[in-house]
């Protein structure tokens, strides 16, 4: 097994833009720079968000933009008995509840003390777990960690969010425990992926703890920004990528990246350079913006 295993895992709802491109090239660059592995998943668990036809073409445009993965593809909705015996291990070590509050009743409560974590009202009242939301219960410890690119990271989970949901009241798996499952079970080791995830990381490792799984590395990326400083997605109108553009696509995610200028005549020849010139150093601070869109 390599010592470096990176992963892609993109959500089927919609086709990739320029956004996903750049964290698709960097976690790739990493991996292949580093001489790791470089893993696709296919975060499919919530089926009333996703769009048809998403997952054959984020497929595509990973193939047209030479991002080929190592071994096959991984689809969290065939992932649910590994979710299942989670939840059990948890159950089994007290660390999951279900809830009864509603989103009016959470909302007031934030309202009236000015802080959204969640109070943990039903923590001790033993409720069924059907058609309700299981939480973890999350200990009042300081989870500190460093990023390879933003740096030392402090949060106690406890203060800022409380006890978290990793199961839906429909059943569905929170994206939270079905991350940090699949992440365990790949044998993970590198995680490179957009800041607008870099607050989930903290609620990430404290379940990693509670489920007694290693902690991966991360590795947050600025994010491609709008011309009104919005982040670039589908929500925002974010265009998807033209596969027959690749090599200019490329090199749009490289520059954003911060990477030295590379001269190629083909998708191939750029990744070949791609790996080589890869510099963690030169990705730019978080936010910056490097070029409107």
């Amino acid at each position: 097994m390599t010592s470096y295993i990176g992963r892609f895992a993109p959500s089927p709802t919609g086709p990739l833009h320029l956004g996903s491109l750049v964290t698709a090239l960097a976690s790739w660059a990493d991996a292949r720079h580093h001489r790791g592995d470089w893993l696709l998943r296919i975060e499919d668990i919530d089926p009333p968000r996703e769009v048809d036809g998403a997952t054959p073409a984020i497929i595509e445009a990973l193939q047209h933009h030479g991002l080929n993965w190592d071994g096959d593809i991984t689809y969290q909705h065939a992932q649910s008995h590994r979710y299942d015996a989670a939840l059990a291990t948890l159950r089994e070590a007290k660390r999951l509840y279900a809830c009864q509050c509603t989103r009016k009743q959470l909302r007031a409560q934030a309202q009236a003390t000015g802080s959204s974590a969640y109070p943990g009202h039903c923590a001790g009242l033993n409720l069924v777990e059907t058609n309700r939301p299981l939480r973890l219960r999350v200990r009042d410890e300081l989870v500190e960690y460093h990023d390879l690119h933003a740096g030392t990271q402090q949060e106690n989970v406890a203060e800022s969010v409380g006890d978290f949901i990793i199961r839906r009241k429909d059943n569905l798996y929170a994206y939270q425990l079905a991350v940090v499952t699949d992440d365990a079970h790949q044998h993970i080791t590198h995680i490179v992926r957009g800041s607008d995830l870099l607050d989930n990381t903290a609620r990430q490792i404290a379940l990693q703890r509670a489920l007694k799984y290693r902690r991966p590395t991360y590795l947050h990326l600025p994010l491609v920004l709008t011309d009104d400083g919005a982040k670039l997605s589908k929500q925002t109108g974010a265009p998807a990528l033209e596969n027959n553009c690749a090599l200019d696509n490329l090199r749009a995610a490289w520059r954003y990246l911060g990477q030295k200028t590379l001269t190629a005549r083909t998708v191939s020849e750029f990744l070949s350079a791609a790996v080589a010139a890869w510099n963690r150093a030169q990705i730019p601070e978080i936010d910056t913006r490097m070029y409107q869109i």
